[in-house]
C-alpha cells in the first residue's frame, strides 16, 4: 500500500457517498481538516499517513468492510451482490461492442441507442457507465463476463485500472503504467500479455474503473 493509494481510497470512499473528504471526516467524528490535501505531507516533503484510528472510524461510519477498503486502495472494488445497496440502473455494453461507432460521443460519454442497462451500486458520477469484460488480459482480477463500472469524472493516477479508447477504435481495459507528455503506457494484469505504448495523440479518452461486480 502506497501513500497516494491510501489517500486515493479515502477520497473515493467519500466521493461514492456524495461527500467531500472534509465531510467524511466530520461524519466520522474527526477534525474536519483531517483528510485535507494540506495534511497529507509534512514539512520537507515528508509523507503523512492517516492513522489506523481515523481509518477505522470512517469504515464504521460508512459501513465499509476492511476488505472493501483494501480493494479501493487497489483502484477497484468487488462487492458480493447480496451486499449492494443504493442500487440503480447504469448503461451497459460489452467491451467488444464498445469499439464500434455510435456508442460514445467525442468525450467518451455513453451516447446513442444500443445500450442495455444493469442494476448496480450508485456512484457520484452522473456519466458513469458499465462494461462487460471480454478476453483474458485482466485475469485474475477481471474475468470474462464480469461487469466493471467506469467513471469519466474520476481522477486517474499511475497504477489505476482504466478503460481506454485508441484512435483506431479499440476499447480496452488495462492498467495505466506510465503517462508522459508524449506517450501512454498500458499493461495487462495477466503477465502473458505484452505492455502497450501509444502516442498521447492516439489516445482519445481514458476513464478509471471504480467498481467491479463479480
Amino acid at each position: 500500500m502506497r501513500h497516494d493509494e491510501i489517500w486515493r481510497a479515502i477520497d473515493t470512499l467519500a466521493a461514492e457517498r456524495g461527500l467531500s473528504p472534509s465531510a467524511l471526516a466530520r461524519q466520522a467524528g474527526l477534525d474536519p481538516t483531517s483528510f485535507n490535501p494540506s495534511k497529507r505531507h509534512a514539512g520537507g516533503g515528508k509523507l503523512r499517513w492517516p492513522s489506523t484510528e481515523s481509518i477505522s472510524k470512517i469504515l464504521t461510519t460508512t459501513g465499509t468492510k476492511l476488505e472493501d477498503f483494501a480493494a479501493l486502495v487497489n483502484g477497484a472494488r468487488a462487492i458480493p451482490e447480496a451486499r449492494l445497496k443504493g442500487r440503480y440502473r447504469l448503461p451497459l455494453i460489452g467491451m467488444a461492442q464498445a469499439g464500434a461507432e455510435g456508442f460514445f460521443d467525442d468525450g467518451g460519454y455513453p451516447a446513442g441507442a444500443g445500450w442495455d442497462d444493469v442494476e448496480l451500486p450508485s456512484v457520484a458520477d452522473a456519466n458513469a457507465y458499465a462494461l462487460s469484460i471480454t478476453g483474458d488480459s485482466m485475469l485474475p482480477v477481471y474475468r470474462p463476463g464480469d461487469t466493471v463500472i467506469v467513471s469519466p469524472a474520476a481522477p486517474i493516477r499511475q497504477g489505476d485500472r482504466v478503460v481506454t479508447r485508441i484512435r483506431d477504435g479499440a476499447v480496452m481495459a488495462k492498467q495505466l503504467l506510465r503517462r508522459t507528455a508524449g506517450r501512454v503506457e498500458l499493461g495487462s494484469l495477466n503477465p502473458e500479455f505484452p505492455e502497450l505504448r501509444f502516442p498521447v495523440k492516439d489516445v482519445l479518452w481514458m476513464h478509471r474503473i471504480i467498481w467491479a461486480s463479480q
